[in-house]
């Protein structure tokens, strides 16, 4: 698996919208929900690392914690009309959902997911420590172990860890709603053992008003916005795990 390592010193500072298509497992918890420069490790000395230190183990963490992020693996595309979603709508909308996916996956590829996560505040968002390390996998996660897989899914050792899975990348254009994008995030956090402490899974999600572009319409920027508003969702959805985070330590 490749993964590359974030060190960064600085100190952190520190509406839901409905869903008309479910595309999570059954089973899952679909609740609807600046910048800084950054060292990233070239793979030769991720590899020279892993060998000093074990498998993932982030090297550099000035307290030893760790934070992995993996994007996500899926990609979906659904727009209905009037029918409602309905099969003949289904394949009504065919081609234009297989190509609204081929855009999705040419601006929010795995890359694209992981630096459009890397450019946030991601400590002070999920109300991590302010020494965390960044380890980043560039290989998804299988979408169907998401649920099943209930220790750390790397090797790391580390006694403070925690990780950050992008599991779903979903546009849809509803007649009642119009367009937006929606993300399904999921944090674990654990302690020194492979026992999870803490566990949220959620959507956020935000409207679009260039994606997807028309013929003859900007392209460029309608591929920037998804970006965006990928990162506004991510937001979103810290926003409510904070809550929720609040709310379990009480």
């Amino acid at each position: 698996m490749k993964t590359r390592i974030v060190a960064m010193a600085a100190i952190c500072l520190g509406a839901a919208m409905p869903l008309q298509a479910q595309t999570a497992e059954e089973g899952e918890d679909v609740t609807a929900p600046a910048d800084a420069a950054v060292d990233v490790a070239t793979p030769a000395e991720v590899e020279e690392a892993t060998e000093e230190t074990g498998p993932s183990l982030a090297p550099d963490a000035p307290d030893g914690c760790e934070l992995h992020i993996w994007p996500a693996e899926r990609m979906n595309s659904i727009t209905t009309g009037l029918l409602g979603g309905g099969l003949l709508d289904v394949a009504l909308h065919a081609g234009t959902d297989a190509n609204n996916k081929t855009l999705l996956a040419s601006a929010l590829d795995s890359p694209s997911q992981l630096d459009a996560l890397l450019s946030l505040d991601l400590r002070a968002e999920l109300q991590l420590s302010p020494g965390t390390t960044y380890v980043v996998h560039e290989e998804p996660l299988e979408r169907k172990t998401m649920n099943k897989v209930k220790t750390r899914r790397s090797d790391s050792t580390a006694r403070c860890y925690s990780e950050l899975i992008v599991a779903d990348v979903f546009y849809q254009k509803a007649a009642l709603y119009g367009r937006s994008l929606k993300t399904l995030f999921m944090v674990r956090k654990f302690g020194e053992d492979q026992k999870i402490d803490f566990e949220y899974k959620a959507w956020g999600g935000n409207g679009l008003k260039l994606f997807p572009p028309k013929e003859g319409e900007d392209t460029i920027a309608a591929l920037d916005e998804l970006v965006g508003v990928f990162k506004k969702n991510f937001q979103e959805y810290a926003n409510n795990e904070r809550t929720r985070a609040g709310m379990t330590r009480r």
